[in-house]
């Protein structure tokens, strides 16, 4: 990668990663306020259950960013959602470092899976014990995730040099 794009990567990067503290604070934000709305639960949960599939889909997004400017593009092929995550916990040689640790992978893929199932079914249909584990871990997901990236800006700023 050319060292004079290195400044826009790392600008991406960090948009994406303000974008991403958003949602994880819309999520909570919305689930405190369907506990005081019981009688709305479907809705709150089919509202969450957006959310969730856009806190991914924000991750992809800067993994996608990052494949496209370091690693010679994503791949296109079958599963290319599940290749893309697991490229982001590889070091690849003389390219750059992993960005994400395996244990990031491992709870993003729960994430991968849901988004997946939330594009293909209707909202009355979606599991609701499901959508609560997944909401109680997007927080300490998101922040294993931020930490994990920021690591990573710390590599590409010394690129950068």
């Amino acid at each position: 990668m050319k060292k004079d794009k290195l400044p826009e990567l790392i600008s991406e990067i960090k948009d994406e990663l303000e974008l991403l503290k958003r949602v994880a604070a819309d999520i909570g934000d919305a689930r405190r306020e369907m506990k005081g709305h019981p009688e709305m639960s479907e809705v709150y949960e089919e509202s969450l259950a957006l959310k969730l599939h856009n806190f991914y889909t924000g991750c992809e997004r800067i993994f996608h960013t990052i494949a496209d400017d370091m690693n010679g593009g994503a791949s296109s092929s079958f599963e290319w959602h599940k290749r893309l995550l697991k490229s982001m916990s590889l070091a690849i040689e003389g390219k750059r470092p992993p960005v994400i640790s395996k244990a990031t992978e491992k709870e993003l893929e729960e994430f991968l899976a849901f988004r997946h199932v939330i594009r293909n079914i209707y909202g009355f249909e979606i599991d609701s014990e499901r959508l609560q584990r997944l909401l109680e871990k997007v927080k300490p997901v998101f922040e294993s995730f931020k930490k994990d990236t920021m690591k990573f800006l710390g590599f590409l700023r010394g690129m950068a040099k």
